[in-house]
């Protein structure tokens, strides 16, 4: 009985060792997408200054971002032409916008699975001092391959003091089963007036 009780003991501990071992390890890395790091397509259209650059990411994919009307897309893929394919590539907002120049990347293990990037977005229901719109802070979690690529995810900065935090969350916890074109995007947190403008 003592070898027996024993061996049930050595079991459920070797059973516990091993979960642990198996359970993921989710961090956090960074790339630049300020157009010093990365390698601009073409040139800029003449009428509306419309550009396009890609930037190195992580794992052998690259970041489209293409800025047109005083609005980015940014999108991810193995190269141009897969990431300009990709749903997010298309995934406009409204009014104008901008994009930070820092992307976070979550990885599960050395495999990313989603990018987390801040955006301003303009609220012309307000002006600043100079007259033009206010720009209000929102962060964006993007689903990466395999599978299709688009947003999951919004979080509003200012009404989120811990809008980072949530934003990797979300990214943990959806953009791996996330289905583009099917699901709904998800507002994480509390809504604010950021999150709103981003409604079509």
């Amino acid at each position: 009985m003592k070898y027996l009780a024993f061996a049930t003991v050595v079991m459920v501990l070797a059973g516990a060792n091993a979960g642990q071992a198996g359970a993921e390890t989710i961090t956090s890395s960074y790339t630049s997408t300020a157009p010093k790091a990365c390698r601009m397509i073409g040139k800029p259209n003449a009428e509306d200054g419309s550009s396009t650059r890609l930037c190195p990411g992580k794992s052998g994919l690259v970041v489209l971002i293409n800025e047109g009307d005083l609005r980015e897309v940014v999108s991810v893929g193995r190269d141009h032409a897969a990431a300009a394919k990709e749903p997010a590539a298309q995934a406009w907002f409204g009014p104008f916008n901008s994009t930070g120049d820092t992307l976070e990347w979550r990885a599960a293990g050395s495999k990313p699975f989603a990018i987390i990037q801040r955006w301003q977005i303009a609220d012309n229901s307000e002006q600043n001092k100079r007259g033009g719109p206010v720009s209000r802070a929102m962060l964006a979690v993007t689903r990466l391959p395999p599978g299709e690529v688009c947003h999951v995810a919004y979080v509003d900065v200012a009404a989120n003091p811990n809008a980072n935090e949530l934003a990797r969350q979300a990214a943990d916890d959806f953009a791996r089963d996330f289905r583009c074109g099917i699901d709904q995007v998800k507002t994480i947190g509390q809504s604010g007036r950021t999150t709103s403008l981003t409604k079509r």
